[in-house]
């Protein structure tokens, strides 16, 4: 893929997904649909999946964005389920699927079967987790999806890495397999927990938002390549250095958290984008490699696997839900659940790039012993992926409107965001006092005043949402006053430049005017967006 062509790619996926945006389908699922189409239209040039790329260059950043945007206190809250997400399913769906898939296909052994498996057994949870936000669904829904999108990944390339030295004739005892998951688990963590104190000592020791930021771009390549090099999980490393950096992250600067904020969101934006776009594109490869297999036969054997893949989720959901709650502990701690939820995070288990990128490092040939069937289990997991993307991507939105679901409590949110707005204000409050009654902080009354307007606004104005609104517009006293001061900020904005314009001040200083009221409308636009 030369420059040209990979400048192509990202334009043409945004351009895609921007008018996603537009309409009630996915972003995800038009991506594929249109790279489906594309793949067949002359002069599109072949784009192929380079695991050598996807793996250490491609899900390392879309993995610590979704860490740093993870609550770990709500992960760690809800450790046993996504546990027995991302660890016990995909290693049961790589057991229960390649059997499944061995009795289904005829001369297809035992040992391929399993690394198809392991390929086809992480879901991945970034379309699912994005329908659960829009349509609103309970918070720990959505905590379990999006932390078992964040491990599965380890486990399921683990797990993929003992079958495929099974399948080429360089098997691993049930010890070894067990001992090298043991290594590349216990090593990932391992070496995240190594990692992310020093990391975070050298952001907040750095004092430059433009450093810190560069920094921040490097950190999911550095925790990845530090694992992988020691043979431990890159993913795991990622995942705790993310995590730990997200929850500390009220100890960096303003600015950097701005910045870092709107960098990382345009990062994930065009790299999810490429990806899925890519998915559909790598048709007509996979097509073409089934070589002594017919498309017919094929097809059928797509579809089982895919059912399969389906079903063995709901097998091993269910389960995991009700039967821990035979504890009484696990009652005490975990709140009720009916069968709802589990039918909800059994539907959403979509596949996804990393499946995919697998399945392509699969290897011809290892010294000299070739794959079994690599380019059937190439086509297979390329259908499992696309159908689960397709049948389930759609469907889902309609499902948890159908199940209606007790999303999440606006009023009772928003009481407990002006409770702790009131309290800190409080303390900001006494703090004021405190540091004006020292002389070095004397302040003349007016701008004393205008500190204790500025502390007020900011404590009553969530207390506003939950009060009466204008009986005309529609919008409590707050909106009204973020409307007037936006309109405000415009009107000195176009002062600005109008200056600029006659020579009255230089461009410069105008940057600098008017980074001053983007700050307070980007402060007004997170309040609104809050609200």
């Amino acid at each position: 893929m030369d420059a040209l062509q990979l400048v192509a790619l990202v334009a043409a996926s945004a351009a895609i997904a921007g008018l996603a945006r537009r309409t009630p389908v996915p972003a995800p699922l038009l991506l594929v649909a249109v790279g489906l189409a594309a793949a067949y239209v002359p002069g599109v040039p072949d784009y192929t999946l380079d695991p050598h790329i996807v793996l250490p260059l491609i899900l390392p950043p879309l993995l610590y964005t979704a860490a740093v945007d993870s609550s770990y206190l709500d992960l760690r809250a809800n450790i046993r389920p996504v546990a027995l997400l991302s660890v016990g399913y995909v290693l049961f769906a790589t057991v229960a699927v390649g059997w499944l898939a061995y009795v289904l296909v005829p001369d297809l052994p035992l040992t391929a079967a399993l690394v198809l498996g392991a390929v086809v057994a992480p879901p991945d949870a970034v379309a699912a987790t994005a329908i659960a936000r829009k349509l609103g669904l309970p918070n720990r829904i959505t905590t379990i999806l999006q932390g078992e999108s964040l491990v599965n990944d380890a486990t399921a390339i683990t797990a993929y890495k003992v079958a495929l030295a099974a399948a080429v004739g360089e098997g691993l005892s049930w010890a070894g397999g067990l001992g090298e998951f043991a290594l590349a688990a216990l090593g990932g963590i391992g070496v995240g927990l190594l990692l992310m104190v020093p990391i975070h000592w050298l952001r907040r020791g750095l004092g430059d938002s433009l450093l810190q930021n560069t920094l921040s771009l490097l950190i999911p390549f550095v925790a990845y390549a530090a694992a992988e090099e020691v043979h431990a999980s890159g993913v795991l490393a990622v995942v705790v250095v993310g995590l730990f950096l997200g929850h500390r992250a009220w100890q960096v600067d303003f600015a950097t958290r701005l910045q870092e904020e709107a960098v990382w969101k345009m990062v994930a934006f065009v790299l999810e984008s490429a990806v899925f776009a890519l998915i559909g594109l790598q048709l007509p490869y996979v097509v073409q490699g089934l070589g002594q297999y017919g498309m017919a036969e094929a097809a059928w054997y797509a579809v089982g696997v895919f059912v399969a893949v389906v079903v063995v989720r709901f097998v091993w959901v269910y389960p995991a839900t009700f039967l821990p709650r035979l504890s009484a502990r696990v009652r005490e701690r975990e709140p009720g659940v009916d069968w709802r939820a589990p039918l909800v995070v059994g539907w959403a288990g979509m596949r996804g790039v990393v499946s995919l990128a697998i399945a392509f490092s699969i290897p011809v040939a290892t010294d000299g012993v070739e794959f079994p069937a690599r380019n059937l289990v190439l086509f297979l997991t390329f259908t499992t992926v696309i159908g689960t993307l397709v049948v389930q991507g759609l469907t889902l939105p309609p499902l948890i409107r159908l199940l209606k679901l007790p999303g999440k409590d606006r009023y009772a949110e928003t009481l407990a965001e002006a409770q702790a707005q009131s309290e800190a204000s409080q303390a900001a409050e006494e703090r004021l006092d405190a540091l004006l009654a020292d002389e070095r902080n004397a302040l003349p009354k007016p701008l004393a005043d205008r500190l204790r307007t500025v502390l007020e606004r900011r404590r009553n104005a969530v207390w506003e949402r939950l009060g009466s609104v204008n009986a005309v517009t529609g919008e409590t006293a707050d909106d009204t006053y973020r409307r007037l001061s936006r309109e405000m900020i415009d009107a000195e904005r176009e002062v600005f430049v109008r200056l600029r314009d006659a020579r009255r001040i230089d461009d410069e200083m105008m940057r600098t005017l008017l980074r001053r009221l983007d700050l307070e409308e980007a402060a007004a636009y997170r309040e609104e967006a809050a609200g």
